[in-house]
């Protein structure tokens, strides 16, 4: 049988079986401790049943990944939304930039989502979009207070798996509910098992809205994980860099404090943003002092 994780939780794996459209509670066999292989949210994989009428089975074999994450701890991605509110909170630059550097890493797409539009002024969006859009990001402006844009977000995320990120208080559950109002059901039955409620967000969870299209909720984030990215690595993750790299004097040029450099040239003419450069610099020193330790 095969089937998909949607949920991890305890030693506990909860497998959704898209042709019976059935939830699996499912442990992972001991191969897989031996090998020091964890399943994943996101996992597709192939399971046996041990009790068809208490629907419990034992994960046997994990699928080759398209690609995983560490921090949060998921696989086989296609896209990720990454969501901020425009104002209540103001949005966390450093944060965000952060969190792009990471798909940037794994080749993952990122689409930036701004919401709570209703509460802000047209200069205020234009600013935002003037600071990603040079670096190639898609960008939409959305109001889950006034359900402004939001068909555009549900046309976005269909036949792929999306994972939802953002700090908290940005309106990511009532975005979520809005693009999944079915996906209650099947939380609903997670939860049953589980006896949890029905919105934790302490663990990943995967959600089948229709066919061929999951949403990945995960618990907020703070602190992103690119502990194993080397400092000169780095500037690959900043991709409105690359095109102003032939005025770098200095092949590896690093943009720090190279003398003549294309990419310190762009940021003095506004060609790149100076919060998204002010952003690489504190990054490029969280990791070569993390590399000096």
């Amino acid at each position: 049988m095969q089937g998909r994780i949607i949920k991890g939780i305890a030693g506990f794996y909860y497998v959704y079986d898209v042709v019976e459209s059935v939830i699996y509670e499912c442990k992972a066999k001991g191969i897989f401790r031996k090998e020091k292989i964890k399943p994943l949210v996101g996992d597709l994989v192939e399971y046996e049943i041990l009790d068809a009428e208490e629907k419990t089975g034992n994960i046997i074999r994990i699928l080759p990944r398209k690609n995983e994450l560490i921090r949060p701890a998921v696989a086989n991605i296609d896209q990720a939304l990454v969501v901020f509110a425009v104002k209540k909170p103001d949005p966390h630059f450093n944060l965000l930039d952060r969190f792009l550097v990471m798909m940037e890493r794994q080749n993952i797409p990122a689409v930036i989502c701004f919401n709570k539009i209703d509460l802000s002024s047209r200069e205020e969006m234009e600013r935002l979009r003037s600071i990603y859009a040079p670096a190639g990001y898609e960008i939409h402006f959305i109001s889950t207070y006034e359900e402004a844009g939001l068909q555009e977000i549900h046309s976005l995320i269909q036949g792929k798996t999306t994972v939802l990120a953002g700090p908290s208080g940005v309106g990511k559950s009532s975005l979520t509910n809005f693009l999944q109002p079915e996906a209650n059901m099947e939380t609903g039955v997670v939860s049953e098992k589980i006896k949890r409620g029905k919105h934790t967000t302490r663990h990943s969870e995967l959600f089948f809205v229709e066919e061929n299209t999951y949403m990945m909720d995960t618990p907020g984030f703070s602190s992103m994980y690119i502990e194993d990215l080397k400092p000169e690595e780095l500037k690959d993750c900043f991709p409105e860099f690359a095109p102003e790299e032939d005025g770098c004097r200095f092949l590896g040029c690093v943009h720090v404090g190279e003398k003549v450099c294309g990419v310190k040239e762009a940021v003095k003419a506004g060609t790149i943003s100076r919060s998204r450069y002010e952003n690489y610099l504190l990054l490029y020193q969280e990791l070569k002092d993390k590399r000096r330790y």
